[in-house]
């Protein structure tokens, strides 16, 4: 079969494998589309803190039931997403109904190898049902649950002024699920113009900003210099990352949905004046892809508005680089297999 490995940093290459075969508990897929996202691009430029190379990678998967165990609730022909976050079951977090960031978890295209291959083998309890939605939405499930989770542990909630900064695919993602949380007010911030104007058009978020050196002041002007009930971080940059505490008003949330290799750190007196409540929200739980496979078959998400760019498994080695050099109009790439 054919497989996408990013041997190290900067060396993408389409493999051949031997096909998987199902063991008990397991399904076997036919993988037909899947997303990349940041954490593929962060792969490919040596960026990611919990991998180690060679990564045959892909997270964001759709596919069909090729092959299920004896009385399974999936049927062959299903269309299907997969739950990326293997976890153990046992550790403290897993026993606390936390599998998302369990102590020993094994994330698919992290981890461990991932989806990006025409054959996949996953435990079945890995495996989401998807009937309803296209094999592209499927393969938006993954990255929006990422948002989704983020706004329900903020608990975001009807009259929150909201700002998210990063108006890439989570960013947008958690808008997207800001709004329909009910809240207030939502304004985005990034430093790329392009991605606020597509923002602007296509999900009708008519506030951004321009995350430049005057965006403090920008965002004071905005509120009076209340700042903002619960700020969301989706930059995955340390810089944009320390800055965002400031744009939190007083008794407000900030909420770090990216990762990087950094040190985060804050003026004590400044997070300690807020009464800020800081969390990291990490992956997604069951219920969030619930949920978002929910919208997505209301019509709340517009998931032809995400999916930006297109290719196949044979292009991807030559389009990965381009695709990062065109981030300013790449929301979401799909590769179809």
């Amino acid at each position: 079969m054919k497989a996408l490995v990013c041997a190290e940093p900067f060396d993408l290459r389409l493999q051949t494998r031997e096909p998987p075969r199902p063991t008990a508990g397991e399904v076997l897929l036919r993988m037909r589309r899947v997303g990349l996202c940041g954490t593929d691009y962060h792969i490919y430029a040596g960026k990611h803190p919990f991998l180690e190379y060679p990564r045959l990678i892909g997270h964001e998967l759709a596919g069909e039931v090729v092959e299920a165990p004896t009385g399974s609730r999936f049927a062959v022909g299903q269309v299907v997403t997969v739950n990326p976050y293997l976890s153990c079951s046992t550790c403290r977090a897993c026993r606390r109904s936390k599998p998302n960031c369990c102590a020993a978890i094994r994330v698919l295209g992290v981890h461990v190898d991932g989806g990006l291959c025409e054959w996949l083998t996953v435990p079945e309890a890995a495996v989401v049902d998807a009937t309803g939605l296209s094999l592209e939405q499927a393969a938006m499930v993954e990255f929006l649950a990422i948002g989704a989770h983020a706004v329900r542990r903020a608990a975001v909630a009807p009259g929150d002024r909201v700002l998210v900064v990063g108006a890439g695919p989570i960013g947008v993602g958690t808008a997207l699920f800001a709004r329909i949380a009910g809240a207030e007010r939502i304004v985005l911030a990034d430093t790329r113009a392009q991605r606020l104007d597509y923002a602007t058009a296509q999900f009708g978020f008519g506030e951004t900003v321009v995350a430049d050196a005057m965006l403090t002041d920008t965002l004071a002007a905005m509120t009076e210099g209340e700042m903002f009930d619960q700020v969301f971080d989706a930059t995955g940059n340390i810089a944009a990352m320390r800055a965002g505490l400031a744009y939190v008003a007083h008794g407000g949330d900030y909420t770090l949905v990216g990762v990087c290799k950094d040190d985060l750190v804050f003026a004590d007196p400044e997070f300690h004046k807020r009464e800020t409540t800081l969390r990291a929200s990490r992956n997604a739980l069951s219920v969030d892809f619930d949920h978002v496979i929910a919208s997505i078959r209301s019509g709340r998400i517009a998931t032809d508005r995400i999916a930006t760019h297109h290719l196949s498994i044979d292009e991807a080695p030559v389009r990965m680089p381009q695709l990062i050099e065109e981030a300013d109009s790449v929301l979401k790439a799909i590769v179809s297999l």
